[in-house]
């Protein structure tokens, strides 16, 4: 393999042998299928960018397309926020397109379906079918109405289309095979009755087709070479497959190419929310104010906090793609945004929590206007000028009485140099009846060649412009807020992640517009937020300068695999132990395998399905080892873990073991 092929990623790997294999590259055709029920995440910006991303290296069509299957949730405001986003992180769709645009060749395909006796109305409760349906590792039953005639179904499914029947009363199900080991293949929905306005379609359909019917017909319609979704999709991909060989019997003149589904990792980030579902909760409930509050991980919020296209585009390249889930670290995609607007924020001067400081020696009725520099990573950022006056603003924690020697900032006898500015020595303070200091009397020197450690920003006060700074913390103060199975996520709400404060800027600030994006010197990046006006000029804290991100990123440079419970030398050794604790597991006496059962499940908090998998290769004759993978396997599920292919074929394969024990807690997971 070349050493281009090896810098390719495994859907890339797959593109390229579908060329060599004789695709027409003029077939390539990709899509990104938003369904418009919420706002988009920091999470679907993987899915955008891997979609689009393909679409600019093949120089191949990309298709918007709205899955819009569910009038019940479904808004106008998604749809225009979602193209918003789209467009704001710099992508263009060659085609805008929608579901719903296809609801009438569904409904003809269905039809041919119930004709071929490949689906039938069901009329049972849905409590009753999902009795029928059995388990993962007990076979479904066939229901009563499995069998009705093809007239009968063929009147009801259009007595159901024409309204004639109460939702819940009737659904129309593929007919496949309620034995199959993929429960997804138990005779799965098709359409379902749902008397809703659809925001595009009004009130012309009373039966909606289920997401599974739609989406994959969806992509055939379209032509859809690479039909690319996240790893939860992966057991509907023979579903998938099914549906689509039906319609191509019935279209392949029409419609001659078959899409192919692959699956990627999805983005999970530390001390986030990546659902749609629980993020309307936070807006209902009133926890943030709106989809774009600055607190939100969706597209709009990030954008009103003052991350940029550019940084989230590096972070999706940075993370990469992957076969396996893993949790990001939250300080990655700060350290994305930082990186960013250091190269292109102007430096300006803002003080959040002031003290006076009053320069002694220096005349009360004379101000300059001196020279600073707006950004030195940018040579063309050129210079402003800022006003300097005998009263100024310096932040409050910059000045102590008494300090020791490695206090660098302004004390009584120490000197400081004020950014652009002077050389100034603190002389005395003035302090109120409380004993709080009000005033720092300094003393100036012209001589500014003068050696001193330490610099201060600060703001003169005859010129200050007033304005609301918010800062922003994490909304949640867990790191994986929705993985408790005792609490939910609404139980770890960061109660401080917001704070108001009332600054003080300099003059150039004035004419700030809402979007523009600064670092405010020694303190972080800050942007106008969407609520400032001229008068009243509010700023949103992107980020801090600190660099917390480098402290954590591993040497070999492969930051985008670091799981959610890390892999250090103690993590290691607990797997080991794991390992340890198994071989003997099947010959303890029982009081001693439910001691060593405990011990393996606290282990197990402490391990990453990283360092988990490769002992699902562990040899058959091996139970003890099995067993004690088969425990910790179960606390990393309940602890969020999501399952996928590997995981499913570890528990079916114990399921199917000898060893009732092994059985007996693959049975439990």
């Amino acid at each position: 393999m070349s050493e281009e092929k090896k810098s390719l990623n495994f859907l890339e790997q797959i593109i390229e042998e579908d060329l060599v294999n004789g695709m027409p590259k003029e077939n390539l055709r990709f899509r990104f299928p938003p369904e418009p029920n919420g706002y988009l995440h920091i999470g679907h910006t993987k899915a955008i960018g891997i979609s689009f991303g393909l679409g600019e290296k093949y120089n191949a069509p990309v298709n918007l397309r709205f899955d819009d299957t569910n009038p019940a949730k479904e808004e106008q405001e998604y749809v225009d926020a979602i193209k918003q986003d789209i467009n704001w992180l710099g992508y263009k769709w060659a085609n805008e397109l929608y579901s719903s645009d296809y609801f009438q060749q569904l409904y003809d395909w269905a039809v041919l379906l119930i004709k071929e006796g490949k689906a039938y109305v069901d009329s049972q409760s849905s409590e009753a079918m999902a009795e029928q349906k059995g388990t993962p590792t007990q076979p479904g039953v066939d229901g009563p109405y499995r069998n009705r005639s093809i007239a009968e179904n063929l009147d009801l499914f259009e007595r159901m289309k024409n309204g004639e029947f109460e939702e819940g009363s009737h659904i129309l199900r593929a007919k496949i095979n309620m034995q199959h080991t993929n429960m997804l293949m138990r005779d799965p929905i098709m359409y379902r009755v749902l008397k809703k306005h659809h925001h595009r379609t009004g009130n012309d359909w009373c039966i909606y087709p289920m997401y599974d019917w739609t989406h994959g017909e969806s992509d055939y319609i379209e032509q859809i070479s690479h039909s690319l979704c996240s790893l939860e999709f992966k057991p509907h991909r023979e579903l998938y497959n099914w549906f689509k060989e039906q319609v191509y019997a019935y279209s392949k003149n029409k419609y001659p190419a078959l899409p192919k589904q692959r699956e990627f990792a999805r983005l999970n980030l530390s001390y986030t929310i990546m659902s749609k579902r629980k993020l309307l909760q936070l807006v209902e409930a009133k926890i943030v104010s709106g989809w774009d509050d600055p607190r939100m991980p969706t597209i709009s919020g990030l954008r009103r906090r003052g991350y940029t296209p550019n940084a989230i585009r590096k972070f999706i390249e940075t993370v990469g793609v992957a076969k396996r889930d893993n949790v990001i670290d939250v300080s990655l995609l700060e350290f994305c945004i930082r990186e960013d607007l250091n190269k292109t924020a102007p430096r300006v001067m803002a003080v959040l929590n002031p003290i006076k400081l009053v320069i002694t020696n220096y005349p009360q009725d004379k101000e300059e206007w001196l020279d600073a520099e707006n950004n030195q990573e940018d040579e063309r950022a050129g210079f402003r000028k800022v006003p300097f006056s005998r009263e100024l603003y310096i932040e409050k924690e910059d000045f102590k009485e008494e300090a020791g020697n490695k206090f660098f900032r302004l004390k009584l006898g120490g000197e400081v140099r004020l950014k652009n500015a002077y050389i100034i020595k603190a002389d005395s303070v003035v302090k109120d009846a409380n004993e709080n200091i009000t005033e720092v009397h300094c003393t100036y020197s012209e001589d500014t060649s003068k050696k001193v450690k330490g610099t201060l920003h600060w703001v003169s006060i005859k010129h200050a412009i007033k304005a609301e700074v918010r800062e922003y913390d994490r909304l949640f103060n867990d790191e994986a807020p929705d993985s408790h199975q005792d609490k939910t996520f609404m139980d770890f709400i960061n109660p401080n992640s917001l704070k108001v404060i009332k600054a003080f800027v300099e003059p150039s600030l004035k004419e700030a517009k809402a979007g523009n994006r600064f670092q405010f010197q020694r303190l972080g990046y800050f942007n106008v937020d969407n609520d400032s006006t001229s008068k009243a000029l509010i700023f949103n804290k992107t980020v801090g300068l600190r660099d917390s991100w480098a402290k954590q990123k591993p040497k070999n440079n492969q930051t985008q695999q670091k799981s959610a419970v890390g892999n250090n030398k103690s993590e290691r050794k607990a797997i080991s132990i794991i390992q340890q604790l198994g071989k003997k597991y099947t010959n303890l006496p029982t009081e001693k395998q439910l001691k060593v059962k405990a011990e393996i499940q606290e282990l197990a908090k402490k391990v990453s399905y990283e360092d988990l998998e490769p002992l699902f290769a562990t040899a058959v004759k091996k139970a003890g080892t099995r067993i004690a993978t088969m425990l910790a396997l179960g606390v990393l599920l309940k602890n969020g873990l999501e399952r996928n292919e590997a995981i499913n074929e570890f528990i079916a394969k114990a399921l199917d073991d000898k060893n009732e024990l092994l059985v007996a807690e693959a049975e439990a997971i």
